[in-house]
């Protein structure tokens, strides 16, 4: 993902190069509620969004951490 953070509305595929416990079939899609505007270690982020399912449906609230340059911007 580029050097803007993820806004609220966009949708985000978050698999392993965002982190490890997102590898192989744990990838989520998620649409972004908020980035935690907290200082945390450099290039990483806390973002708050709805895990989306396969029909684009909201099916899960998560909090993850993650790597801003492993994140993929969807639509």
């Amino acid at each position: 993902m580029d050097e803007a953070l993820p806004r609220p509305g966009e949708v985000i595929y978050v698999g392993g190069a965002a982190s490890v416990q997102f590898q192989g079939e744990r990838a989520l899609t998620l649409r972004v509620i908020r980035v935690d505007p907290r200082l945390t270690y450099n290039g990483w982020l806390w973002i708050d969004g709805y895990v989306l399912g396969p029909t684009g449906e909201a099916i899960e609230r998560r909090v993850i951490f993650v790597r801003q340059d492993g994140l993929v911007k969807r639509r």
